[in-house]
């Protein structure tokens, strides 16, 4: 437990992003900031961003990462714990603070907008908190030697939480809140996650039988609906055969288990 073990001085990094955002909105740059990077990340494609805020969406992130069922089960588990968390914690402060999104205040066509207009419950970008929940929970369920090559995942979260702001539907100051609360989230579920026995993280086990079943219910709904953005379709697609072949193994594993026991 020691080698994975959260430093005390670790849970205090999250309050950075939040005191910026707090800065940001009471210091009136809550439009011009998010006009600046909105017109900024049009050199980019849409294709890009959509993709991007797929990697925010719980459903999303969920079907990629599925492969962990099998490869490193406490790890996914921690991912799951953080992204159950952060998913509480969003919808608790979005109902709490109700503030309106860009589309609800600034005129539409002053801004770049990929997808519907969003007009309400900005606060924080839920998006953001998912995607800095899953890679705090990732990172701090590795033992400390094994974290440095995981570093890219909060350059991944932070991408997510920019495109946010390139998609039009978050401030600047929705994204930087969500990426403080998602990595305290995420810190929760790591540290959630090592005290799960080891007998829960075989193919066997009702814990991992329970994912098993989430993953049935992920095609389900990666089929059924549109996450987010029609362009991200595509990754849907995807998401639905990634997680139909880490299936077919889990189950090929719950077979190879039984025939060991009759043998």
């Amino acid at each position: 437990m020691s080698k994975k073990a959260i430093s005390t001085l670790t849970w205090f990094i999250p309050i950075a992003p939040i005191a910026l955002a707090a800065a940001i909105y009471f210091g009136e740059f809550q439009s011009s900031s998010f006009l600046s990077i909105n017109r900024f990340t049009q050199l980019l494609p849409d294709t890009l961003w959509a993709w991007l805020t797929f990697l925010g969406n719980g459903w999303g992130v969920f079907a990629l990462a599925f492969p962990l069922l099998l490869l490193a089960p406490r790890i996914f588990s921690a991912g799951i714990l953080g992204g159950a968390i952060s998913a509480l914690a969003s919808s608790t402060l979005k109902n709490i603070f109700d503030l309106p999104r860009p589309g609800g205040l600034l005129e539409d066509g002053s801004f770049h907008r990929i997808g519907d207009l969003l007009q309400y419950k900005a606060f924080p970008s839920g998006h953001t908190l998912t995607a800095f929940a899953i890679a705090s929970a990732l990172y701090f369920s590795c033992a400390k030697n094994n974290r440095t090559h995981l570093l890219i995942l909060f350059l991944v979260a932070g991408l997510v939480g920019l495109s946010r702001n390139a998609v039009g539907a978050h401030w600047l100051t929705d994204v930087l809140a969500g990426a403080g609360v998602g990595m305290w989230c995420g810190m929760i579920g790591a540290y959630l996650a090592n005290y799960l026995p080891e007998s829960q993280l075989k193919p066997q086990a009702l814990w991992t039988r329970f994912i098993a079943v989430g993953g049935l219910v992920s095609i389900y709904a990666h089929y059924s609906q549109v996450m987010d953005l029609e362009l991200n379709l595509p990754l849907q697609y995807a998401s639905i055969a990634i997680i139909t072949i880490t299936l077919i193994f889990f189950i090929k594993a719950q077979a190879s288990h039984s025939q060991t026991n009759v043998e």
